[in-house]
């Protein structure tokens, strides 16, 4: 591989959980449970920057997209089914495993390998979007891994980055809330310290030569037991960015 940004540990823990990814009771079972607000959300901005019909069955056809941080495939797949054509990119060998037999097991057409999203910008590779979802408060080298995801967006493309807010309201609840009193995910999944604050995040795209446009707030509701969209980013937040036309 080239330079990269990846942290070795926090590879090796989400690899350890990679026999997971795709049991929705499981480790994971909180990603199952907010990816079809993800989903939708990339789906209505690429739509939107694409001139596209977000209703549409193929809303996605002939668009190439790079899921960065892939994991075991829990979001590129769904994308796949809406005829984009998509490579899912993770340097964790086992997430890359699972994700190519879930593609097998549900016929999905979509490509994945072990590698970084250095090792794709320095291959020359380029796509319509560019996708870092969860994945920018896991990495060694905040700048550096912004910089390689806006580098890979073709001119006129579409970067969708998702990460965590620092704010003791995201301390609370991912952190304390999450990990240790309702255990939706393992202990030690998320260090608070690397999250990054929405203009922390902007401000790093922009300086890449990117145009932020716009951010949304995913929200958990216990009442109705329900991950929605908002206009509150004091936990969890996707940003989206356009390159400028070549």
């Amino acid at each position: 591989m080239h330079a990269s940004t990846i942290d070795a540990d926090e590879v090796a823990r989400f690899e350890a959980m990679a026999d997971t990814w795709w049991d929705p009771k499981g480790p994971m079972k909180v990603l199952h449970r907010f990816n079809p607000v993800r989903l939708a959300y990339i789906r209505h901005e690429a739509c939107a920057r694409f001139r596209r019909d977000p209703q549409g069955p193929d809303a996605l056809a002939g668009l190439s997209i790079a899921d960065v941080g892939c994991g075991g495939g829990v979001l590129s797949l769904p994308l796949a089914r809406l005829g984009a054509d998509v490579t899912g990119i993770d340097p964790a060998p086992a997430n890359v495993a699972v994700a190519r037999l879930q593609a097998e097991r549900t016929g999905t057409s979509a490509a994945f390998r072990e590698g970084t999203i250095e090792d794709a910008v320095a291959a020359g590779e380029r796509f319509d979007v560019v996708l870092a979802m969860e994945v920018v408060e896991h990495v060694s080298d905040v700048d550096a891994f912004v910089g390689s995801c806006c580098a890979a967006v073709k001119p006129g493309g579409l970067l969708v980055m998702a990460t965590l807010n620092r704010t003791l309201k995201s301390f609370a609840l991912a952190i304390v809330g999450a990990e240790y009193v309702l255990r939706w995910l393992p202990r030690g999944t998320h260090d608070w310290k690397r999250f990054l604050t929405p203009d922390e995040l902007a401000d790093a795209i922009a300086a890449h030569g990117l145009t932020p446009d716009g951010e949304a707030g995913v929200i958990y509701n216990p009442v109705a037991d329900r991950w929605s969209l908002s206009s509150d980013t004091d936990v969890n937040y996707m940003l989206t960015a356009l390159k400028p036309e070549a």
